[in-house]
């Protein structure tokens, strides 16, 4: 009777090589069960099919460190933006947490190497896609959060997410003065901006304005204020005109 093959030392977490993966993370895991789960994907999983299958691969991680990442983000965004209105730290959220941002992370981590993948998804280049890439770098930090606690996880955000939220503070402008340099730099008179409609009750009220500049379409946008009404059709003004 054949007997089942043995784990191999990366699947029972003692491959001494996911030690300089800790390191890069700043994270030496208690029990490393979590960090090798965060690293397998499905099509690695052998023995098992359908939902027993996705519960044996980093799926369910992903789905934590989603939610986790998004709540460390929005906290960061919160202190680091004090006067930024909640349109803008959506926006900044959604660009730090996206597809593109988490593969790079990834990246940074190093975790590609350590990715458990099926023969097949070897041969397709699963290791370099970002898809992949960006589900396990949020699977990782769930595995942070597992084993280390909400601190650990928040410092491992802060490390590696840190850096991109600088660089949005650093770059974030005032797409109304942006607009308003655009129109400068072309020769052309200010942006105007003008109330199109007020609905909604007085607690809660919507307004939308329409920006204008000579030779150019206007367009509108929508707030729950003039001014960020404003911003909204300003910078909806430059996406169209950079299109």
């Amino acid at each position: 009777m054949s007997r089942p093959p043995r784990p191999s030392a990366q699947e029972t977490g003692n491959d001494p090589a996911l030690a300089g993966l800790e390191a890069r993370l700043g994270h030496v895991f208690t029990n490393r069960a979590h960090l090798v789960l965060a690293l397998t994907h499905i099509s690695s999983v052998t023995g098992y099919q359908g939902a027993k299958a996705r519960i044996r691969s980093y799926q369910r991680l992903e789905f934590l460190g989603d939610h986790v990442l998004g709540l460390v983000v929005s906290d960061m965004l919160f202190r680091t933006l004090p006067n930024a209105e909640e349109g803008d730290l959506s926006r900044g959220l959604a660009e730090l947490v996206c597809e593109a941002a988490c593969a790079e992370v990834a990246q940074a981590m190093g975790i590609g190497a350590f990715i458990r993948l099926g023969a097949g998804e070897e041969r397709s280049g699963g290791r370099e896609r970002p898809a992949i890439l960006a589900d396990i770098a949020e699977a990782v930090l769930a595995a942070v959060y597992l084993d280390g606690g909400f601190p650990a996880a928040e410092a491992l955000v802060e490390r590696f997410w840190g850096p991109r939220l600088k660089r949005l503070g650093q770059h974030a402008r005032d797409p109304k003065t942006a607009l308003q340099e655009w129109a400068q730099a072309r020769g052309l008179p200010p942006p105007h901006y003008k109330l199109v409609a007020r609905s909604g009750p007085d607690h809660n009220p919507e307004f939308r304005i329409l920006v204008e500049i000579p030779g150019h379409d206007g367009v509108e946008g929508t707030g729950t204020s003039k001014q960020n009404a404003q911003k909204v059709a300003a910078a909806a003004f430059l996406e169209r005109v950079k299109a």
